[in-house]
């Protein structure tokens, strides 16, 4: 959810709030005042491409836009453009762009101090979504030991370098996501698994909580084949434990993709902008999460590892983090 849109949400935090009077008239002042300081007709792709156009190089006139392509934001993430409960097609997405986020390449973590873009030897990446992504990635970030990095992007899209009003759209097909950078020899990548599938509801569909549309769809997305595996072993385990739990069938819609697939439309991962970068980190943030934990914990690691018992890929993925660290800090 945008910040524009949340200073106008009640706090029971359900969008169907801005039909009451009192927030309608707070949506048509925001409406007036996007329409009057981008001269455009009012549709959905119009609105994207004046909240992607450039802005002027002086800082009253670069603050100004961001506040405009913010309100732009929320309202395309109320009135829409297509339709949100269903992924747009690759031919149908937005162009987009060869430019890469600007100030992403030299910025440091803010807890961690170490630089996003960076994987040093030895580690390796896991690329997921599961809701909003602000409170995503601070669950990850706070993992006791092996985390280099953490970072905030659109994931699993048709769009090369969207903005954050493209991706609210639902016309580039990106879901809003978190790179995470580890050390396998410090943190699992069960561990990070086990924290993704415990942290939402990954049987809701096109959405997590009160935040709707493709861009908050849960995924996870792996770079090769024993990440594969471990994802789709896992799912398997956690809906037959969901099932089990609430005694309904839990059908988990949890998208499940190589990053290879989406070297045809220009990478799996683009970087958010900077000021989405740990954002719940920073004075003055917000706190908000849309994720919706389930309170149910994934199988034990030798339920449904897939490697054979004693083999080496049993024993270089088992779980590094103890019992006691699920116990206090499981995403409740």
């Amino acid at each position: 959810m945008s910040p524009a849109l949340r200073r106008i949400t009640t706090t029971s935090g359900t969008r169907s709030d801005i039909k009451s009077p009192r927030y309608f008239s707070a949506f048509l002042l925001m409406l007036v005042g996007v329409l009057a300081s981008t001269g455009r007709a009012f549709t959905a792709p119009a609105l994207v491409r004046a909240a992607a156009g450039s802005s002027s190089s002086s800082s009253s006139s670069s603050s100004s836009s961001s506040s405009s392509r913010r309100m732009i934001a929320s309202i395309l993430d109320l009135l829409g453009g297509p339709d949100k409960s269903q992924l747009i097609s690759p031919e149908k997405a937005l162009p987009g762009r060869s430019t890469k986020m600007p100030n992403i390449d030299n910025l440091r973590h803010y807890i961690l101090g170490n630089k996003l873009v960076d994987v040093p030897e030895g580690h390796k990446e896991a690329v997921f979504a599961n809701g909003c992504f602000w409170g995503s990635e601070k669950g990850i970030w706070r993992l006791p030991k092996g985390i280099y990095s953490t970072a905030v992007g659109y994931c699993a899209g048709f769009t090369p370098n969207p903005t954050y009003e493209e991706a609210c759209s639902g016309m580039t097909g990106h879901t809003e996501g978190v790179r995470v950078v580890y050390d396998p020899s410090q943190v699992s990548f069960v561990d990070i698994l086990r924290w993704f599938w415990e942290a939402h509801d990954p049987t809701s569909g096109m959405g997590q909580g009160n935040d709707r549309g493709t861009q908050y769809r849960s995924g996870f997305y792996y770079f090769d084949n024993e990440q594969k595996q471990l994802i789709e072993a896992s799912k398997k385990a956690y809906e037959k434990r969901l099932a089990e739990a609430t005694g309904l069938k839990r059908e988990i819609s949890t998208e499940i993709k190589g990053a290879s697939e989406y070297e045809q439309y220009g990478g799996l991962w683009y970087f958010a902008e900077n000021y989405h970068q740990q954002y719940l980190a920073k004075p003055g943030s917000r706190p908000y999460c849309s994720a919706q934990p389930q309170g149910v914990a994934l199988p034990d690691y030798e339920e449904w590892c897939p490697f054979p018992e004693g083999s080496e890929l049993r024993e270089k993925h088992r779980p590094t983090l103890p019992d006691s660290f699920w116990k206090k800090y499981a995403p409740r």
